[in-house]
């Protein structure tokens, strides 16, 4: 297949990066993100509409477990399997969003340069799909679930498994790479306890497992 526009290329070709070197298509993803939580802490303030738009958001979007057990009712039909994409595009709070954008910005342009931009979105909604899938199975939480964390994790997990194969091929030692994982696992119980139980450690194992899981079907972008 021959691509004429310069600017059409295969999906597995590195995206364009702005200045900041991370993709376009990335900034998008977090603006979304951005504009989303920007409206809600104006509503938290009083400075857009009324001060139920949050709790709206979190009722119509974010993930909750007692529709995957059958406790109760949808809102609205599709909403039991919406949310399993909708939880990711709301947080708690700004420094919610920020935390969780630096991640998907800074693994992001690394994932993209090698996958390209459909594979990157590709491991962002399916590590936000598996985030929701481990967090309705094992949580018994009543309490929404939002955030792009499965999703960040899964950028954790596709770079984590690029470094496992590329080190273990070359027959260099693993150590750096179990670290990391470790380390991402002592800052969830660290952060769970901090926070009183407030994290929900279960979407960033299921998005951890599916980023790594995509690590090994993308392969072909490790170096050779």
């Amino acid at each position: 297949m021959t691509y004429p526009d310069p600017d059409r290329r295969p999906a597995d070709r590195p995206a364009p990066l702005s200045q900041s070197g991370a993709p376009g298509f990335l900034w998008a993803l977090v603006g979304v993100m951005a504009a989303i939580e920007l409206a809600l802490t104006a509503s938290d303030t009083g400075l857009l509409g009324g001060r139920d738009l949050r709790s709206l958001a979190y009722l119509y979007g974010a993930f909750w477990q007692p529709l995957v057990a059958g406790t109760v009712l949808p809102i609205y039909s599709g909403q039991a399997v919406a949310m399993y994409v909708t939880h990711a595009f709301l947080h708690g709070g700004l420094l919610h969003l920020a935390m969780n954008a630096v991640i998907l910005l800074s693994l992001g342009k690394v994932i993209a340069a090698r996958i390209g931009a459909f594979g990157t979105l590709s491991v962002f909604f399916l590590s936000a799909i598996a985030g929701g899938t481990a967090f309705g199975l094992i949580s018994s939480g009543a309490g929404p679930m939002i955030g792009a964390s499965g999703a960040a994790f899964g950028f954790f997990g596709i770079w984590n498994a690029w470094e496992f194969s590329l080190r273990r091929r070359l027959q260099m030692p693993l150590r750096p790479v179990l670290a990391t994982a470790a380390g991402l696992m002592l800052a969830n119980i660290a952060l769970f306890v901090f926070l009183g139980g407030g994290l929900a450690w279960e979407a960033h194992l299921g998005g951890y497992v599916m980023g790594w899981l995509a690590g090994l079907t993308f392969a072909r972008g490790l170096p050779r």
